[in-house]
């Protein structure tokens, strides 16, 4: 894949205009291609490796694992995000990374990275804003799980998932498919899985918005981000800043 068309150069272009020479030092940070099937760990909770990922195709989730067992999912990733950059710099990774559908990966080394920020500072810029942005996701979602209520919560997730692949080309504003189960967005969302399957009937029965059979369809755009009070502006996907 030519990193003009990956979903990587995508998001970054939507914060800095990048080069030819840019697109080259993004495809070759992209060269060493992993593939795991669903289910299998990428990475996990106290994993000293110092080794992140950049995730071309498929799904995953983060999540933290208490000592009862019980999980929270902190976050799904989808094509064109970057997997455990902070285990690149903490001694350990702090969350575990475990794939929802097959997906094929770009590993990166801590050295690979900083290659990659000597050749071309713009790239290290456009990695900084992806990291922001992602830091300002999860103030969203702790906003989320505080604050609003279950169907609002879930409302507004759906529209944030849609934005978010929109920006890599795998949405419109009828919907996109989505690989997730209800009890992942239980885990995400600190809801019960039958809280979950209630709201979504709700709304599916408001005619704001339908998930079932792996695809959400949105049946009224401006009616779900009135109920969900969805402001993007914290997504930041305005166009790049830095020509």
């Amino acid at each position: 894949m030519l990193a003009e068309q990956s979903p990587f150069a995508m998001k970054l272009g939507a914060f800095v205009s990048l080069s030819g020479d840019e697109l080259s030092t993004m495809e070759l940070l992209q060269s060493r291609r992993k593939k795991f099937a669903a289910g299998r760990e990428i990475l996990h909770q106290g994993q000293s490796k110092k080794t992140a990922y950049i995730l071309s195709s498929g799904w995953v989730c983060s999540y933290k694992l208490l000592s009862g067992g019980a999980r929270q999912i902190v976050d799904f990733q989808i094509p064109g995000d970057f997997l455990g950059l902070r285990s690149l710099l903490f001694r350990s990774a702090d969350h575990n990374i475990e794939p929802v559908t097959s997906v094929e990966v770009s590993e990166v080394q801590a050295t690979d990275l900083l290659e990659a920020f000597r050749k071309s500072p713009r790239v290290g810029t456009g990695l900084l804003w992806a990291a922001s942005r992602d830091e300002a996701m999860l103030v969203e979602h702790l906003v989320g799980i505080g604050r609003r209520g279950a169907k609002e919560r879930v409302a507004h997730f759906l529209l944030e998932l849609g934005a978010r692949l929109k920006l890599v080309q795998l949405s419109t504003p009828l919907g996109y498919a989505c690989p997730l189960t209800q009890n992942m967005l239980a885990d995400a969302m600190g809801l019960t899985a039958i809280h979950v399957n209630r709201v979504l009937r709700e709304l599916r029965e408001d005619r704001l918005a339908t998930f079932q059979h792996g695809m959400v369809t949105i049946h009224d755009f401006d009616g779900l981000v009135a109920f969900a009070d969805f402001d993007k502006s914290y997504l930041d996907h305005e166009g790049p800043l830095l020509k």
